[in-house]
């Protein structure tokens, strides 16, 4: 047998003692097989899944697995049938050694919940191999001295097989000079000697030859031989004697090169050459012996050649020869065993069951993460293992059999704090000074659908111009979520809301995908100027989350309303005539001429421009208030005819502009009740008109489309107005069948023309059937106003829409004082 075979014996007989006694101390229950050696490969040892109470879909689904310490396979399942089966050779010897006792330890790993189980298959012995001698033959000198009774020691025949299959005999043929006694050690090893039975004689007989053979105790009995030559010598005739049989030496496992650690003695009672006496190493020394060890030929001691190990081999047995120098030279033996002591050299070893399983974030506490189990090659407390986490974590570390242990959740996990834990174990041993290693384990948590869709704002407020192109994308929302896969993967969408009685999904969509919101089609400020948009986020975990979030879309204004002209009323293609008496003065109001704009702020103001006249010498136009006046006095040589073209400008951009002919009769005899109030106001102080001019901005600027409605609708009021009274107000026609007199709008003038005042209440907007009749005559130049009833309600009723698109919708009365100076 080789020295690499019968060091992996010795070590695997230790590790598996050891790993049975501590199994046997700590599991209550254990399955165990017993098999004899040599089994083919694919015998079944058992049925595992049934010893263990599983069932045969069990162990499939659960992934049963076996694994053993050795490092090698010699068992499989088949987890078809649940049956243990031999993988490979077994061979005992290799496995044991001279054991008596073979167990194999075998591990059994159940996976989802994870399981560990401790199987033991013994392996039996089967009288496998024959006794054998080292040598064919071997040479033994004996002088012919010699007395009878002298003994020799012989070469022990070797037989792995262990019990009643190992060596239990010697036989020696029949001769007449030689018997066989055979010698039992304490440890149970049978040395052949041969006794000399008669004196030599060399000169009759030199050489003797017999046959020494071994038999074991097996069934059939096998055995094996080696011949004996025997030179018979002359003269010498004392062997050496050593003063023991057998020497026993310890040495620590760190014991350095060179040490010698024991010496052998011996005496010859010889004199001279016969009893000088050399030591050396038996002829049949193993290879391992003769690395390890040497040997001083003159004094016995015995020294180290190489570095030993315990875990590697933990005691040696080697044969020490004593020879003389006579001639023939007399030799003896003794046995030398040496103990090799353990020490703490070996760094504990952890070592992962099963890899570390991905766990849920919402995993309950206790859940198992992965199973391991330490080990320490070294002996008694040096090889006391302890195991514990170097850092904090939401795990802790559960005693399970003999050095396992489990991993498991001892606390709850958050992935998006923490999506992968380091774990960090250390082991140590209990030797002096103890020696420790570190592991660290990877734990990945997976995500679960806890956390709900975050938009970037609270709120979003998005502008857009009216008239924008349908499709135009308003703006984009955005959420995130901090789960992983299709638990962070969202979708987007508007819930359903009204918006001017109609569902909100008409004036918007949204890409599910990314947040942005497309416009269905334009939007028209004069109809609406705000709205708001429910979006909800929604993730695809299961079960999903969502989070809303609110967009406020503001309509911008833009100039796309032309200037609408109230009075003078035309119809299309007419001119609005205007009659002037002959006696008027520079800065006689002829008319004025009032305009509105439908859109808002800037893009409302409007102003007057005269560009085209008879006679631009005698009339101007007012830039602000629209007011036609006389620039001089009239004269007798102005024609009686005038014809004014005045265009009316927005203040938007691009600048829309109407126009509108006026035509003016020159007369006399137009009674003038007053005089001219604006010539009168001609001399006032500049600082006072610059005062007005800037009320008439602001007052258009604020009021916008309301200012100009209210002085279309005024002169519908004026129909039911007593003639003497200095106001005139606009109330609906005999057709309206509404009265609502708790909802108007008031307006104060100066005589000017700006609006001082105003006060709006909301009522309906006219109906269609309303119809206005003028109440104000057009011939007096105190009139802020003159109306013309329009030609047709419709006509009219299309400019009050226009015009009303800002304002609530509501009934409304209308009332506008005057006031007289």
């Amino acid at each position: 047998m080789g020295t690499r075979t019968w060091r992996k014996r010795w070590e695997c007989q230790a590790l598996w003692c050891l790993d049975f006694f501590l199994m046997w101390n700590t599991i209550d229950a254990h399955i165990r097989y017993t098999i004899p050696e040599e089994l083919n490969v694919g015998s079944v040892v058992g049925n595992l899944a049934k010893d263990l109470g599983f069932g045969v879909a069990e162990i499939s689904d659960r992934n049963l697995r076996i694994s053993t310490e050795s490092g090698k396979q010699y068992f499989s399942v088949d987890l078809e049938k649940g049956e243990l089966a031999v993988n490979e050779r077994i061979d005992r010897e290799e496995l044991c050694g001279q054991s008596t006792s073979c167990l194999m330890p075998l591990e059994v790993i159940i996976e989802n919940p994870l399981q560990l189980y401790r199987v033991e298959i013994e392996v039996q012995d089967i009288n496998d191999n024959v006794p054998h001698f080292h040598t064919k033959e071997n040479v033994l000198k004996i002088a012919e001295s010699t007395v009878p009774g002298a003994r020799f020691s012989l070469e022990a025949a070797q037989d792995p097989d262990v019990g009643s299959n190992s060596l239990r005999s010697y036989g020696l043929n029949k001769n007449e000079y030689f018997s066989l006694n055979v010698l039992t050690h304490n440890d149970g090893t049978k040395v052949p000697e041969l006794i000399l039975e008669k004196s030599l004689d060399r000169e009759k007989l030199s050489v003797h030859k017999l046959i020494l053979t071994a038999v074991d105790g097996g069934i059939p009995a096998t055995s094996g031989s080696t011949q004996l030559t025997i030179q018979v010598l002359d003269i010498n005739d004392n062997t050496p004697v050593f003063s023991n049989a057998l020497y026993e030496i310890s040495v620590n496992e760190n014991t350095p090169k060179g040490t010698v650690i024991g010496s052998v003695k011996a005496t010859d009672l010889d004199e001279g050459s016969n009893g000088d006496i050399e030591f050396s190493f038996a002829s049949r020394t193993l290879e391992p012996v003769l690395k390890t060890f040497s040997i001083n030929p003159f004094t016995g001691e015995i020294a180290l050649n190489d570095s030993i190990d315990y875990e590697e081999i933990n005691s040696y047995k080697f044969t020490i020869r004593a020879s003389d120098k006579g001639s023939p030279s007399m030799e003896s033996h003794c046995t030398v065993r040496v103990d090799v002591l353990d020490i703490n050299d070996n760094v504990p070893e952890i070592i992962l069951k099963s890899l570390p399983s991905p766990i849920k974030e919402d995993a309950p506490v206790g859940t198992v993460v992965a199973l391991i189990s330490v080990k320490d090659l070294d002996s008694a407390d040096n090889g006391k293992v302890t195991v514990s986490m170097v850092s904090e974590s939401p795990f802790k570390l559960k005693p399970s059999v003999s050095n396992h242990y489990a991993l498991v959740t001892d606390s709850g996990l958050d992935r998006e704090k923490f999506p992968e834990y380091n774990v960090e174990l250390i082991a140590s041993d209990s030797g002096s000074p103890p020696l420790t290693a570190l592991k660290v384990l990877t734990v990945s948590v997976l995500d679960v659908n806890d956390n709900r869709p975050v938009f970037s704002q609270p709120s979003y407020t998005v502008y857009v111009n009216e008239n924008s192109t349908p499709g135009t994308v308003l703006c984009s929302v955005s959420a995130s979520d901090s789960d992983l896969g299709d638990n962070a993967k969202i979708s987007y969408s508007v819930l359903d809301s009204k918006v001017q009685d109609a569902s909100v999904s008409s004036y918007v969509y949204i890409n599910s995908d990314n947040g942005s919101i497309y416009s269905m089609h334009s939007f028209d400020y004069e109809k609406l100027k705000v709205f708001q948009i429910h979006v909800q986020a929604k993730d695809h975990g299961s079960p999903s989350l969502s989070s809303n979030v609110t967009v406020h879309v503001f309509i911008l204004d833009q100039n796309d309303n032309v200037p609408a002209v109230i009075y003078p009323f035309a119809v299309m293609g007419s001119v609005s005539h205007q009659k002037m008496p002959r006696s008027a003065k520079a800065g006689h109001l002829v008319t004025k001429v009032t305009a509105v704009d439908a859109d808002s702020g800037h893009n409302a103001w409007v102003s007057y421009k005269l560009v085209e006249a008879t006679d631009a010498s005698l009339f101007s136009v007012n830039l602000y208030t629209g007011e036609v006046r006389t620039k001089r006095a009239v004269s007798e040589q102005d024609d009686s005819s005038h014809r004014l073209l005045i265009e009316i400008k927005d203040n938007g951009e691009p600048v829309q502009s109407a126009t509108v002919t006026v035509g003016i009769s020159l007369e006399d005899g137009v009674h003038e009740p007053i005089l001219d109030f604006r010539q009168h106001k001609s001399h006032e102080p500049a600082s006072k008109s610059n005062k007005i001019t800037f009320y008439l901005i602001v007052s258009l600027a604020s009021v916008s489309a309301v200012s100009f409605l209210t002085f279309a609708i005024l002169a519908v009021r004026c129909i039911r107005s007593s003639a003497s009274r200095a106001c005139c107000c606009v109330r609906r026609g005999d057709s309206d069948e509404y009265n609502n007199p708790n909802r108007n709008l008031h307006i104060q003038l100066n005589t000017d023309g700006p609006i001082k005042y105003v006060e709006v209440l909301g009522g309906d907007m006219l109906s269609q059937s309303q119809s206005f009749r003028s109440c104000l005559s057009p011939v007096s130049e105190f009139s802020d106003f003159t109306f013309v009833k329009p030609s047709s309600t419709t006509d009219f009723k299309e400019m009050i829409n226009v015009l009303d698109a800002s304002l609530p919708d509501s009934a409304w009365t209308f009332e506008s004082q005057q006031v007289s100076v």
